[in-house]
């Protein structure tokens, strides 16, 4: 009997077809928990700003909406939008909040239809960014490790969250991965990756300007990149073959060329992501035809002279501004049960403690570890370490501790930890590691499909997440399809008094409800049904009301019902 060879259908090919059903199986998990977790979520508070200025973007091509974010993440919104044959006034001109609000529920549109087509395009974005993590961490640590990576990413109950959304949140962190991902790849092949590198970093950075922090970073791993390429292509002592003497012998000369080889290499890396920002923006409007908001803030200082000195768009510089203005507001936040002004320099890394699953937890600490110590993996530590400690140092330095949506790049980034971890040597490691991984999928499968108040089993689960944190961590206005659907079936009839945070109208959706905080407390009786983030910072009048009610119900776990 002949042996199978590598073409043949022996126990090689028997294992590359297991690996593929593995990917597969993996990524068909995240395909069905972001689509029917889409399809079932209303709009949350900043989609329908995306969604209405994606269709101006197509329509009108006109830059005047959300110029506070670069255009590609809402032109990627823009793909599932053209099946959807949606309605837009053109003689509209109200705010953007107005334009989200009009074209879902004032133009005659199915806003239900529009948002999971508006969704389609980020959930697909969001398996293409499963790949990049399968092969980064191949790259780290051979293919079981790529699927000990795949999976942890597969199951973030946060990558899921926010990847069912139409927001910018994970393309961002996605397009970043890419960029670092191909930038390692460049230690051996620079003339190939670097260009490609670039291209993504450019769209990471025309999704979301909060990635501009990253940029001087990954200009540095570029250079890094080149000259390990210029000193693995120098032949070693040992090599075969004649070797340079004399003259010719490497030396100052050979040194000086290598750091002009690395400072070049960067440069190609940033001039290609500033085309690549140029180039999105004059996809919406090649003429870049730009009238500066009249309410733009006025910054000075550093930032204005960083703002200026940016090689961008007219309109994504005066975005800059916008955010910077944003900064600017004091804010509130509420962490652990307490509701404060301002910001707190640790939100982010707290907030990340409560909505992370405890397996992931431990294998971001020991894949860390395995990064820092294993010499084979050393090399990788700042490729995939140091971009996730400059991005999350700069969000917390941010004025609004608003979720950990402004720190998603850790999850996906920390997802080639698991994979590391496999290389530490510890006899128990894959036994440790799959224990891990199970503990993750357990935990993120129980809380489909109310994956945005995950927390963790230490923090009560995401029936308790109302009590330590509040806004995108819980309640995003997700849940108003689901309250019209609950009111129906079990509260037909009854009196609704509601306080709604979020963006859908609640009419829309069949609920007939009154503002309980424009009536006499006397008179408000029957269901007082109140959003979990209002709730949070409750003052006054609707703080008395709630401590006065017996609560009586949840929905999807970030809206209260009460009985008074």
């Amino acid at each position: 009997m002949r042996p199978a060879g590598p073409r043949g259908r022996g126990p090689w090919c028997h294992g590359r077809w297991l690996y593929a059903l593995a990917v597969v199986a993996l990524l068909a998990q995240t395909g069905f928990a972001t689509a029917t977790t889409a399809r079932e979520q209303t709009p949350t508070i900043d989609e329908p700003v995306y969604v209405g200025a994606a269709l101006v973007y197509t329509r009108q091509h006109s830059l005047r909406y959300n110029p506070e974010h670069p255009p590609l993440g809402k032109l990627v919104v823009a793909t599932g939008l053209m099946f959807a044959d949606a309605r837009l006034d053109p003689r509209f001109d109200g705010d953007q909040t107005e334009l989200g609000r009009h074209v879902l529920y004032e133009s005659g549109n199915d806003p239900w239809r529009l948002m999971l087509l508006a969704r389609l395009p980020v959930i697909a974005l969001t398996l293409l960014f499963g790949l990049v993590v399968l092969a980064f961490a191949r790259d780290l640590a051979g293919p079981i490790g790529g699927l000990a990576a795949l999976a942890l990413y597969s199951f973030s109950p946060d990558v899921i969250a926010h990847g069912s959304l139409a927001t910018l949140d994970v393309p961002a962190a996605g397009f970043l991965l890419t960029s670092v991902w191909l930038l390692w790849r460049a230690r051996r092949r620079p003339r190939l990756y670097l260009p490609l590198a670039g291209a993504a970093l450019g769209a990471a950075l025309a999704t979301k300007a909060s990635t501009l922090p990253a940029v001087p970073v990954l200009l540095l791993l570029a250079v890094l990149s080149v000259w390990h390429a210029r000193r693995a292509d120098r032949p070693g002592p040992h090599a075969p073959g004649p070797h340079p003497s004399g003259p010719d012998a490497p030396g100052p000369r050979e040194g000086a060329r290598s750091v002009a080889y690395a400072a070049a290499g960067a440069v190609l890396v940033a001039l290609v992501a500033v085309a690549v920002v140029w180039a999105c923006y004059l996809a919406v409007d090649p003429r870049l035809r730009w009238t500066a908001p009249d309410d733009l803030p006025d910054t000075g200082g550093l930032r204005e002279l960083a703002v200026r000195t940016l090689p961008f768009p007219q309109p994504y510089r005066d975005g800059m501004r916008v955010q910077f203005g944003f900064e600017e507001t004091t804010w509130s936040g509420f962490l652990f049960g307490r509701h404060y002004r301002g910001s707190l320099w640790y939100y982010l890394p707290a907030a990340l403690l409560v909505k992370t699953p405890l397996g992931m937890l431990a294998l971001w600490a020991a894949g860390t570890l395995a990064l820092l110590l294993v010499p084979r993996l050393r090399p990788a530590a700042p490729y995939v370490l140091v971009p996730v400690a400059v991005l999350l140092a700069a969000a917390m330095t941010g004025s609004r501790d608003l979720g950990v949506r402004y720190a998603l790049f850790v999850p996906v980034f920390l997802a080639l930890t698991a994979a590391c971890v496999l290389a530490l040597p510890w006899r128990a490691r894959h036994a440790v590691t799959a224990a891990a991984l199970l503990y993750v999928a357990v935990s993120s499968l129980r809380t489909y499909p109310y994956y945005l108040p995950y927390s963790n089993e230490a923090f009560g689960g995401p029936s308790k997440t109302r009590l330590r944190l509040h806004d995108s961590n819980v309640d995003w206005g997700q849940d108003l399809g689901r309250l019209a659907d609950h009111l129906r079936h079990r509260h037909a009839g009854e009196r609704i008094w509601l306080v709604y945070k979020g963006s859908g109208v609640p009419s829309f959706y069949g609920i007939d409800a009154s503002d309980p905080r424009k009536a006499p407390p006397d008179r408000v009786r029957g269901l007082l049904v109140v959003s979990d983030s209002s709730i949070a910072k409750a003052e006054g009048r609707l703080e008395a009301l709630i401590r006065s009610s017996e609560p009586i119900d949840t929905v999807g776990h970030s809206i209260t019902i009460f009985r008074r």
